[in-house]
């Protein structure tokens, strides 16, 4: 059986049979010439060769998004039963359950239930490839209702490569009594005080005459209520709203119709950003900040989260500066701390690190999305290493650590990457231990020395697998204290690492956690899931009585990342709690007119190493001369880092000098995010899946402009990670410019327009529907495009599917066809020069009369 891959390039023959027409001297027609032009195409449509094969594996994929409302499910025991009695001896039917995620039935412990969001197609089948034998025969099942939410864009390619067909069973909801939101709409930035107006649409069946209760909230808080009337299956909600504080406003749409068959289309968000004002955003560790007196005196807004753990992009949206003063990382949402980077660099947005204990290395910040952003390397040398340190290492293998995750890896994967990230950052004379624990503890690495044994350690723990079940906590941590005993180092530390939806059987955990802190050990734990997770009052308490830290992560490929930080933190980091002599360097003047009187002494702080390219305005005068205040500019904003605490009981000394408010202030004033030029201003829209930028300028910038264009970009942050992209401009009219960027489903996306060395922030803008409900015509078209380019088809008949010719091989034959043509070109142009091509001769002739 002849398959070709790029069928596409078959176009072309028409358009050789035209050339050849008009152009006869080219002399198409001849004979080697329409064999050259025939293998051409041929190898351009990369034609392959499958072969008959035997036992088969038919991967069954159950869609149990959101949206097939459990039908898929419900249908996938018959259609298991159906494939089990018409197959052949050999064959073998293999399920795979996927919605946002996919995993192999029986190898996992999915709750889906039709409950889960987002239909990630590509991924499942990414998946489902990443499992297959390749000496069997392989064909995919999908038992869906055909509505990806993510791009299929590479999918047909990834399958064609394989040699995979993909069928599909089309199931079918009944949504005809179906009430949803159609549409929320509110204006995308406004400034503050600006009164605006906020639209709500709700559609049902035609004719419908409903009352539908609804509800609206704005970041959470108290809803306002109503009812809305359909008339001919329509009706619209009209709110009215002002904002006075700059940054980003979240209102939230729900209905609650009686009877409605379909309740995933009741919710809608719409994002306002109110731009403006000279906002500080401080993360602060300490009750009574003492940095908050002499920011009010600047004139600034400052603002402090009661949550820095509920932290977003969203919450950047009109600060000019962000402080984190003495606040640990584990105590700052890693999303936040991911979306600073862009901030800086794009948006031109000011970062200000200080603090004791609870900041720099100490605070675990080493390898966080920050790092690279400050000044100072936090990475200790080989003259402060410290204590010897005792580490054991307590993964969580069961089931649902076999779930994919990003980048085509398991949760286990991604786990087993981070315990190996802690053994690359101890030092050779420190010991550890890795258990995986399932319903009982498995020594993977017994307590030793790593020095010797480094190299054969990482293979080991490289290789743990899921083995199913659920976690037994208090089984783990037993064993995990029992190899702490077994040294005496002086630091000794257990990492937990546990599923927050899947920690089972905690049995006497507060005997064991209060026998190891009297022992001075102590214990962190690193949680899969969120704070809303099943299971995660568990672990924060595990973590509160080991008197560790606990760190939840909702994004797998962040694991290796906190446990580098929690490792260094524990073991590498250095306050170093001495009084200090200081002096400052000519680095100051860069930010200040004159250098101040500064301290004799601090009372400690945390030890740095001052990067290339930054500036060091004040040093420790000890031997490290270590960076006191430091910093640098970093894309279009600035950062700068204080090593020595300015507030606290290490702050003492400092908060009495009298040159702290002027350092304080001096500080902000040149952090803070430069003013736009005058005569620009910048307008966000969302129309279907595209995000719509649009520039306005006045006529004196025209000659700037001129010069040189504003320079765009814009982050897209979903699921699967984040990505910018860089725009190109459209010219509508005189003083206006557009740019349209890609928003897909589920994403934010937030940017800034460059204009010199300025920045114009803009965002988060979002879709404002749940991607499983938009159900868009591309999408469906998108679906059966993969199917049949793949060789699959609908399957009413199941049975039919493993009547199907069976390939267990294919032969490539561009290969053969390149060299073809190779040859043919080379006799074609023997034949020319030899005068032998037909036509030749007497194309000779009339050239020489």
């Amino acid at each position: 059986m002849i398959q070709f891959l790029s069928p596409e390039w078959f176009f072309l023959v028409p358009l050789l049979v035209l050339a050849g027409w008009k152009y006869k001297r080219l002399r198409l027609a001849s004979p080697v010439r329409l064999l050259i032009q025939a293998v051409l195409v041929l190898a351009l449509a990369q034609p392959v060769i499958t072969r008959g094969g035997s036992d088969m594996d038919l991967w069954v994929l159950i869609d149990q998004s959101g949206s097939t409302d459990g039908a898929a499910a419900a249908d996938a025991p018959e259609i298991q039963s159906i494939l089990e009695r018409s197959k052949r001896p050999g064959d073998r039917i293999r399920l795979v359950d996927f919605a946002r995620e996919a995993v192999l039935r029986g190898q996992g412990d999915p709750v889906f239930n039709g409950g889960p969001s987002n239909t990630c197609m590509a991924e499942a089948l990414a998946y489902t490839l990443a499992q297959m034998e390749p000496d069997r025969v392989n064909r995919i099942l999908m038992v869906t209702d055909g509505w990806p939410t993510t791009p299929l864009d590479n999918t047909p390619e990834q399958l064609l490569r394989a040699g995979v067909p993909v069928d599909y069973r089309m199931i079918s909801v009944n949504r005809e009594a179906d009430i949803r939101i159609d549409h929320i709409k509110a204006p995308a930035r406004i400034r503050p005080g600006e009164a605006f107006l906020l639209e709500v649409a709700i559609t049902g069946p035609p004719g419908s005459g409903a009352v539908v209760p609804w509800q609206i909230s704005r970041n959470g808080g108290t809803p306002l209520t109503g009812q809305a009337v359909l008339v001919d299956g329509k009706a619209v909600v009209r709110l009215t709203d002002r904002l006075s504080t700059p940054g980003c406003a979240a209102y939230e749409a729900f209905i609650s119709p009686p009877g409605d068959p379909v309740t995933g289309n009741n919710r809608a968000e719409q994002l306002v950003e109110v731009t403006g004002g000279s906002k500080v955003l401080l993360l602060s560790g300490y009750d009574r900040d003492p940095l908050v007196p002499f920011l009010a005196a600047q004139g600034f807004d400052v603002q402090r989260p009661a949550d820095p753990l509920q932290l977003d992009s969203g919450h950047l949206s009109g600060a000019g500066l962000v402080i984190i003063n003495n606040l640990r990382a584990s105590a700052v949402s890693r999303k936040f701390l991911h979306a600073l980077n862009y901030y800086v660099r794009e948006q031109g947005g000011g970062l200000l690190m200080a603090g004791g204990r609870q900041s720099f290395g100490s605070g675990g910040y080493f390898s966080s999305p920050v790092d690279e952003l400050l000044p100072v390397s936090m990475e200790l040398k080989k003259d402060r290493a410290g204590l010897l340190t005792s580490m054991s290492i307590v993964l969580d293998r069961s089931g649902s650590m076999s779930m994919s995750a990003s980048g085509g890896k398991t949760k286990m994967d991604l786990a087993n990457a981070g315990a190996c990230q802690t053994i690359l950052n101890l030092a050779d004379e420190d010991f550890i231990s890795v258990l995986a624990v399932d319903s009982s503890p498995h020594a993977i690495v017994d307590m030793s020395r790593i020095g010797p044994n480094r190299d054969q350690m990482l293979r080991s723990v490289s290789r743990i697998q899921s083995m199913g079940g659920g976690i037994f906590v208090g089984e783990g941590l037993r064993a995990g204290w029992a190899e702490l005993q077994k040294t005496q180092a002086g630091t000794r530390h257990l990492i937990l690492f546990s599923d927050a939806d899947d920690s089972e059987e905690p049995d006497d955990y507060k005997t064991t956690l209060s026998e190891m802190t009297r022992a001075g050990a102590t214990v962190s734990v690193i949680a899969l899931g969120t704070e809303k997770s099943q299971d995660a009052d568990l672990l924060k308490e595990i973590a509160e009585l080991g008197q560790g830290r606990i760190f939840f992560c909702d994004r797998p490929g962040d694991i290796p990342d906190i446990f580098t930080q929690e490792t260094i933190s524990v073991a590498r980091a250095a306050f170093l709690e001495e009084q200090t002599p200081l002096h400052g360097t000519a680095g100051w003047n860069q930010i200040a007119a004159a250098q101040p009187d500064w301290p004799r002494t601090i009372d400690g702080y945390n030890l740095c190493y001052l990067r290339d390219e930054a500036t060091a305005a004040c040093i420790s005068a000890d031997s490290y001369q270590a960076p006191l205040i430091s910093f640098w500019n970093r894309g279009a904003g600035r950062v700068a880092a204080v090593t020595l605490a300015l507030g606290g009981p290490f702050g003492q000394s400092v908060q009495n000098w009298e040159g702290y408010g002027d350092l304080v202030q001096t500080l902000s004033r040149w952090l803070n995010r430069q003013d736009a030029p005058p005569g620009y201003s910048v307008r966000t829209e969302t129309a279907g899946d595209r995000l719509f930028v649009h520039l306005y300028y006045s006529e004196e910038n025209i000659p700037q402009m001129a010069r040189q264009m504003p320079e765009i970009t814009v982050e897209l942050a979903g699921r699967d990670g984040t990505r910018t992209i860089q725009g190109i401009w459209e010219h509508l009219q005189p003083g206006a410019f557009r740019c349209s960027f890609p928003l897909p489903p589920g994403t934010t996306a937030r940017g800034a327009v460059r204009i010199g060395g300025n920045a114009m922030p803009f965002g988060p803008v979002n879709q404002s529907l749940d991607p499983e409900w938009a159900m868009s015509r591309p999408a469906r078209q998108a679906f059966l495009d993969m199917v049949q380019r793949s060789g699959g088809r609908e399957r009413l008949d199941l049975a039919s599917i493993l009547n199907e010719p069976r390939p267990t091989s294919r032969l490539d034959l561009q290969p053969f066809l390149l060299w073809g043509l190779l040859i043919l070109l080379v006799t074609d142009a023997l034949l020319t020069r030899t005068g032998l091509l037909p036509g030749t001769k007497r194309a000779g002739r009339e050239s020489a009369e």
